[in-house]
């Protein structure tokens, strides 16, 4: 029995708060503010037919309150029904946010008309703060100025009604946000729930007065108005959060949980994201092995890629950025160019499992290829070290042994392929800071 309270209030463990995807990981839960739509909301047909069909209903519980208000002079009804009213013309601002952010980027908004459901938020939170206003006035005034509250079996239906209207309104959100795999939805319908509570509050006020207290009904009213001033800024601190910028830090961690998941990411240097309207854009700067060929790196960055948009629904653009490691391999002197007949890639002294090794990476050789690096040790002494095929990988070359120290020295790559032969000098210097 308790479960089955828990799970209606949504905090049973099947309130849907959380998700679960193919590939065996919980993504966590989408945060959800009232009077601002969830970007997992917005991105599906389903979803907004849902919002539509949610404000037919609330304004339909509004205009059968309205009347009523007329009959009873309740101003606790008339603090229910304005907030009714607020919930559903909350809609009305972002399908037409929705409906211009939908037109492509063009050579004056290159990225789109997303933005505009910002001021559609501004909209939003105006609209919620006007009714808390009114509904405000009208308590205090009948605090002070009281008024005879008639019809009572009326306000109480309306009470009613106002509680079966958003109940009905939860449990079409909760169905079809379970459908969607909609968070955001799921927790809209557990708010139309928790206003459902309000209108039953009036039927408390109603009962109130009906047992000799006549300023239960203006007491209600506020309490109503309290209720609205706290989504006001709920609402108000999620806008103007998006407006500079400002993202949820559950979802840098998400992104970074997601770089976890793609082998040959060192470290992922930097993360930024944005919100232009619902859709999510991403920057990620990764570090990668170096001498990676371009090919592979790039299927580093498209396995990322995969990964960001498995995690993250409301996700439209990920921008993918190859940068340095800011630690690990910085003591090794910078990597070096091959550029020969014979061999094109990228030589330098990688740390390895086995210890400090010269790898050629190579991107273009000739068949049969075979390297030798010829280091000047000075006084006529040359070490040499030889460089074979990696795992049997022809185009990664590795000696067997550790170069001496120092790192700092003059050398020569020699290549033979068959009957020819190329060489290349160069030097590696040390780093500064390493000793």
């Amino acid at each position: 029995m308790w479960a089955k309270v828990k799970d209606w209030f949504g905090f049973g463990s099947d309130s849907g708060h959380g998700h679960h995807h193919g590939h065996g990981h919980d993504h966590g839960p989408h945060g959800h503010t009232h009077g601002v739509i969830d970007a997992t909301i917005a991105s599906t047909a389903r979803g907004i037919w849902a919002i539509k069909w949610s404000f037919v209903m609330l304004l339909a519980t509004g205009v059968m309150q309205i009347v009523v208000v007329t009959w009873s002079g309740s101003v606790a009804l008339l603090a229910d029904t304005i907030h009714n009213f607020a919930d559903a013309t909350t809609a009305l601002p972002l399908w037409l946010a929705f409906a211009l952010a939908r037109r492509p980027a063009s050579r004056r908004f290159h990225y789109g008309l997303g933005r505009v459901e910002d001021l559609a938020g501004i909209a939003i939170v105006l609209i919620i703060l006007f009714s808390a206003i009114v509904a405000g006035y009208e308590a205090i005034d009948r605090l002070f100025n009281p008024r005879a509250v008639t019809n009572l079996g009326w306000l109480i239906g309306a009470g009613l009604v106002g509680f079966a209207g958003n109940e009905a309104v939860a449990v079409f959100r909760i169905r079809v946000g379970r459908e969607i795999n909609s968070a955001a939805l799921i927790a809209d319908g557990y708010h139309a729930r928790t206003d459902g509570l309000t209108s039953l509050a009036v039927v408390a006020g109603a009962l109130g007065v009906w047992a000799g207290f006549p300023l239960a009904d203006p007491i209600v009213g506020l309490l109503i108005t309290i209720a609205i001033l706290g989504i006001v800024w709920q609402s108000a601190r999620s806008v103007l959060t998006r407006m500079l910028d400002g993202v949820e830090p559950e979802l840098i961690d998400e992104v970074a949980h997601a770089a976890a998941h793609v082998p040959g990411i060192e470290e992922t240097t930097e993360i930024r994201a944005r919100w232009l309207g619902h859709k999510l854009h991403v920057d990620v700067a990764i570090a990668v092995d170096e001498g990676l060929l371009l090919a592979e790196a790039q299927t580093i960055a498209d396995a990322l890629k995969h990964e960001l948009f498995e995690h993250i629904p409301a996700l439209s653009v990920a921008q993918i950025r190859f940068v340095n490691p800011t630690s690990g391999h910085t003591h090794a002197p910078a990597s070096v160019r091959v550029d020969t007949a014979l061999a094109r890639g990228l030589l330098q002294i990688a740390d390895t499992d086995a210890g400090e090794r010269m790898r050629l990476r190579l991107s273009r050789h000739s068949a049969d290829l075979r390297a030798e690096i010829q280091i000047d040790r000075g006084a006529g002494r040359t070490e040499r070290l030889a460089l074979l095929p990696f795992d049997g990988d022809h185009h990664l070359l590795q000696s067997a042994v550790a170069p001496e120290e120092p790192h700092s020295f003059e050398a020569t790559l020699k290549l033979t392929a068959g009957d020819q032969e190329s060489e290349q000098s160069f030097r590696m210097e040390e780093p500064d800071h390493h000793h």
